[in-house]
C-alpha cells in the first residue's frame, strides 16, 4: 500500500495497563525512527474478528504509532524479564528489539497488547541492533496466522511495515516492523526476572496476571496456588496441540512461555515434512533439546521454573510450599496425555468406546510407522481421513516404504476406527490438509525480498485461513517439498 487516506479515527491504543506494574519491569522506549514506512500488510481479518474498526490503522497516523514517527501520547515501554536460554541462565534480558505500544479494547471489551517488533535498539538490546529483517516478519506473520487457523492459542499478526531502512544480517536485507497482538506478553521468564527483584516484586505480577487474565482466582483459597495450575493446564493442552498438527517451536526457552498459554516468538520454527519424532529446525539446536518429542518434557522443565519463582507465596513455610508446587506440576502429564489422546482419537477417527490405553498404543504403532518410512505428517492425515470417508486405499498404501506394512497397520486400525458421520466431521478438523510447509514459506520470503512481490505470500495467507478445505487454484500449496526444496534450518532473524 503506497497511499494512505489522511482522515484520521481514534488511536484505538489509549491503555497502557504495564504501568501497573512497578517500574523496574518496564523503561519508556522510543522505537527507532523508519526512515520510509510503508504499510505492507494489515490483517483485516483479525480486526474484524475483533470488532475493531480499520480506519485509524490505515491511516497516516496509525503508520506513524507503527513506524516510529509519531509523537506519542504515551510513551511505549520495553519490558524487562529474564530468561533461561538453552538452559542457560540470562538474569536480565528484556524486549532488546520490541516496543509494547499499549491495549486496545475489542468489542468484547478484553484488552489486547499490540506491540512491535523489529522496532529499534532498547535499553535490553545488548549487542543487537534492535531491527528485524522482512523475511523474519513475514516468517512470523504466515505462521501465527497458519496457527491462528488451526485454532490453536496463538499471538497475532496485526500488520507488517516496511521501514524502507537496510538490515545487516548474513548479507544486507530489507527492515520491516511486525505488529503483533497478544492476550498478555508476560512470561515465565518475567516472573523470573521478578524474583530476582524480591518477593514483593513476584507477588506485584501475579497479581497484576490474576487481576487481568484470571479474575475468577481471586476467590481462590490460594490464589496463587491456582495461577500455576492454571499456567500448567493451558501449557499442557498448548503443547498437545503443537505436536498433533506436527509443528516445533525450535526455541522453548523460558521468555518464549507464555503464562496465559498463547504461541510466542516465533522464529526456528517449522510444521514437519516428513515425520521424525527426534526432528528440530534451530540452527543452534545442535542437541535436540527443543526436538518434537521433547516439548513436554522442556515444557515441565519451564513451568518448575515458574513455581520456584512463586514459592514465597504458595505457603509461608518453605517445604508446604514446595509439596503444593510438586502437586501442581503433577498434573501436567496427565493434562498433556489427556490432551494429546483425545487429538489422536479424533485424528485417527476413533470409535467412542477405544479407551486412553488404546489410543495410546494405536497412536505409537502409527507414528512409529510413519517414522520408519519417513512419511509426510501432514499428508498421512489427510490421506487416511479421505480413507475413513470412503475413499481408495491406494493413495495411503502408497505413502509406505513396504506395501506389507501398510496393510498391517491398516487392519489394526481398521478394528478401532468409526464410521460415525459426527466422528468422520471431527476427525477432517482434526487433520488440516494444508499447513505453512517451509518451502512455500521460503518462496513467499524470497519472493518479497528479492522482488518485492508479495503475491505468494498474500496467497499462502489466504488458503490458511481454513486449512481443511483447500481450493482447487490452491492444490500446489499442499504438495511437500521435492528434495531440492527441503527446509531444514530456519533461524531467528536477530
Amino acid at each position: 500500500m503506497s497511499s494512505l487516506p489522511t482522515g484520521q479515527s481514534s488511536n484505538p491504543i489509549k491503555h497502557q495497563n504495564y504501568r501497573e506494574l512497578p517500574s523496574a519491569f518496564f523503561e519508556d522506549a522510543l522505537p527507532a525512527t523508519s526512515p520510509a514506512p510503508t504499510l505492507i500488510e494489515l490483517n483485516m481479518a483479525l480486526l474484524k474478528a475483533e470488532g475493531i474498526a480499520p480506519d485509524w490503522f490505515e491511516s497516516e497516523a496509525g503508520l506513524a504509532a507503527f513506524a516510529g514517527t509519531a509523537e506519542y501520547d504515551n510513551s511505549p515501554i520495553a519490558m524487562a524479564y529474564a530468561a533461561h536460554q538453552f538452559g542457560h541462565w540470562v538474569p536480565l534480558l528484556g524486549d532488546g528489539r520490541a516496543h509494547m505500544l499499549g491495549q486496545m479494547l475489542n468489542a468484547n471489551g478484553d484488552a489486547i497488547d499490540v506491540q512491535l517488533k523489529g522496532s529499534g535498539r532498547t535499553r535490553f538490546s545488548r549487542g543487537g541492533d534492535g531491527l528485524a529483517t522482512l523475511g523474519s516478519v513475514l516468517r512470523e506473520y504466515m505462521i501465527s496466522e497458519a496457527m491462528a487457523g488451526l485454532g490453536i492459542p496463538s499471538t497475532r499478526s496485526l500488520a507488517v511495515i516496511g521501514t524502507g531502512g537496510k538490515v545487516m544480517r548474513e548479507d544486507v536485507l530489507p527492515g520491516a516492523i511486525l505488529v503483533r497482538t497478544a492476550q498478555s506478553h508476560i512470561r515465565v521468564g518475567s516472573f523470573q526476572y521478578a524474583a530476582t527483584q524480591g518477593e514483593e516484586a513476584v507477588k506485584a505480577l501475579a497479581d497484576f496476571m490474576i487481576a487481568h487474565h484470571f479474575a475468577e482466582l481471586e476467590r481462590s483459597e490460594n490464589k496463587y496456588a491456582e495461577l500455576l495450575r492454571v499456567a500448567i493446564e493451558r501449557q499442557a493442552t498448548l503443547i498437545a496441540q503443537w505436536m498433533l498438527v506436527g509443528f516445533i517451536h525450535g526455541v522453548m526457552n523460558t521468555d518464549n512461555t507464555s503464562v496465559v498459554g498463547e504461541t510466542i516468538d516465533y522464529g526456528p520454527c517449522a510444521f514437519m515434512d516428513e515425520f521424525h519424532p527426534n526432528k528440530v529446525f534451530s540452527s543452534i539446536d545442535r542437541n535436540g533439546r527443543y526436538a518434537w518429542d521433547q516439548q513436554p518434557n522442556i515444557a515441565v522443565w519451564n513451568l518448575t521454573q515458574l513455581a520456584s519463582c512463586l514459592l514465597p507465596l504458595l505457603h509461608a513455610d518453605e517445604a508446604t510450599a514446595g509439596d503444593i508446587a510438586r502437586s501442581q506440576l503433577d498434573t501436567f502429564a496427565p493434562a498433556f496425555r489427556a490432551a494429546f489422546n483425545a487429538g489422536m482419537a479424533k485424528k485417527l477417527g476413533l470409535d467412542a468406546k477405544v479407551g486412553n490405553d488404546e489410543i495410546t498404543a494405536l497412536a505409537e504403532t502409527t507414528f512409529g510407522v510413519m517414522a520408519e518410512s519417513s512419511i509426510d505428517f501432514t499428508v498421512f492425515f489427510d490421506v487416511l481421513t479421505r480413507v475413513a470417508a470412503g475413499e481408495s486405499q491406494a493413495d495411503l498404501i502408497a505413502l509406505f516404504d513396504d506395501p506389507a506394512k501398510a496393510e498391517t497397520w491398516l487392519a489394526q486400525w481398521s478394528k478401532h476406527k468409526s464410521d460415525n458421520p459426527n466422528v468422520l466431521k471431527a476427525m477432517r478438523l482434526a487433520n488440516p490438509a494444508l499447513i505453512a510447509r517451509n518451502h512455500r514459506v521460503e518462496e513467499a520470503i524470497e519472493a518479497a525480498t528479492k522482488h518485492d512481490d508479495f503475491a505468494p505470500f498474500r496467497r499462502l495467507c489466504a488458503a490458511l485461513v481454513n486449512p481443511y478445505e483447500v481450493a482447487a487454484e490452491d492444490a500446489e500449496l499442499q504438495a511437500p517439498p521435492a528434495p531440492s526444496e527441503r527446509v531444514t534450518q530456519t533461524f531467528c532473524g536477530t
